[in-house]
């Protein structure tokens, strides 16, 4: 009995000391240390000297981010810059934040600024989805801090962000409202490839305005192809591109001093110290000779056919032969194996027309089953039309005669499809999904 009672009483003062080490451990109630921890990072966010440089990485766009600049203070407001636009870049804008805990500190931009274009709903804004925008976020957890970085996570899509201490030469840069967005110039280039070129290399590259995305395309010395896509914002002397990106030797983490000449279509920089250019390009340094054939083979996804919405872009115009203005004009797909002639089984570029609230396909230009040449281009073989032309039929006509040069085509894959790029020249091509 006695050594019973001796064991009880032990373990009671062996809980008890647990206890109280507990309360060592934790001396404040949980509610307090929480609102130690937003005091703690607010006043982070109010001394920094010169600012904060913000990144974000929407969660509906792939590789894609977006640049601000921040100076808060410690009246809860915020005023800032955004690399969204070529307005929002040299045009100051201030709103509101707030520092609340919802189970763990968060940071919050509570009226609307430049930060919620990201998020607007309405796709027109930014050229995400209808309801969803870019899946970009305003309300952010704050996950800890790196050095001088604070690493955030949106609340909502989960979109990553971080907020890093901008420097003296930033901080003036932004207030004297300078920018560079001369890249920009690259979609006013005729070639669908752009050749950059740095210390007697060569790669393709290809810029995404919209999607802020850059990739880049080399052959190795040992004749292997390669490809690396990153993430790209402005900076005032050019852009960086978050993460950096490894092509061939170099590692890349921005272009600067970007200048743009007209006469020539080309634009220069330095990068790590040396110059670049980024020049027009009739045809690929690589190509990707499977991806005709995986083209007409794979079809639509859910749909046996390719779709596009404009038609042709040649020599700078999008929609070049006008298949927008054709009467109810909806869609133009391509439908390989549409149907059989003989004892041919044809593809069909249909023409699709809006009718009564219905899609109707009621004529185009079929072909024979494409050629594929060996070094990556395919041919289509024109057959016959089916249908009747309509009224415009200089549209189908001469979408008719590109389609059908003799050239042939390479085909792009793209985040939504294929791009198919003529071989002619590389400034027409069009663009399925």
């Amino acid at each position: 009995m006695y050594k019973r009672l001796f064991l009880i009483c032990f373990t009671l003062s062996v809980l008890a000391a647990c206890q109280k080490s507990d309360e060592d451990v934790f001396s404040a109630p949980p509610d307090t240390r929480l609102n130690d921890t937003l005091k703690k990072y607010g006043d982070i966010l109010v001394a920094a000297p010169h600012g904060w440089k913000g990144l974000i990485y929407p969660e509906g766009l792939k590789d894609g981010v977006f640049s601000f600049f921040f100076q808060f203070n410690n009246a809860n407001r915020v005023k800032m810059y955004a690399d969204f636009d070529s307005a929002s870049s040299v045009t100051k804008m201030e709103s509101s934040y707030r520092l609340k805990a919802l189970q763990q500190p968060c940071l919050l931009f509570d009226t609307y600024s430049y930060i919620h274009l990201l998020s607007d709903p309405d796709a027109a804004v930014n050229g995400g989805v209808y309801g969803e925008g870019l899946k970009s976020d305003f309300e952010f957890s704050i996950e800890g801090m790196n050095g001088d970085t604070i690493l955030l996570k949106g609340r909502f899509h989960e979109s990553k962000a971080v907020l890093i201490k901008a420097t003296e030469a930033e901080e003036a840069a932004y207030a004297a409202e300078k920018t560079n967005r001369l890249i920009d110039k690259i979609d006013t280039y005729l070639t669908y490839f752009k050749r950059f070129t740095t210390g007697g290399n060569d790669y393709d590259v290809a810029f995404n305005i919209l999607n802020r995305r850059a990739t880049f395309s080399w052959i190795d010395e040992n004749g292997e192809a390669h490809t690396a896509t990153t993430g790209f914002y402005y900076t005032p002397t050019g852009v960086a591109f978050s993460p950096s990106v490894n092509v061939g030797a170099e590692t890349l983490t921005s272009f600067d001093n970007i200048a743009w000449s007209a006469a020539s279509t080309t634009l220069s920089f330095t990068m790590n110290g040396n110059g670049g250019t980024i020049k027009e390009a009739a045809k690929p340094i690589v190509i990707d000779r499977d991806a005709p054939k995986t083209w007409w083979e794979q079809k639509g996804q859910g749909v046996p056919y390719w779709v596009t919405l404009d038609g042709f872009h040649v020599d700078g115009v999008d929609d070049a032969y006008g298949v927008a203005t054709l009467p109810n004009y909806s869609f133009m797909l391509f439908y390989p194996q549409n149907g059989k002639s003989g004892n041919t089984v044809y593809d069909l570029l249909g023409f699709v027309s809006r009718i009564d609230g219905e899609n109707i396909l009621d004529y185009g230009p079929a072909f024979k089953p494409p050629t594929y040449k060996a070094d990556g281009r395919i041919v289509f073989p024109y057959l016959g039309f089916l249908g009747d032309l309509p009224e415009g039929e200089t549209a189908v006509t001469n979408t008719l005669v590109k389609i059908t040069d003799s050239n042939g085509y390479y085909l792009v894959k793209t985040a939504d499809g294929y791009d198919m790029v003529s071989a002619k020249d590389g400034k027409s091509w069009i663009s399925w999904f």
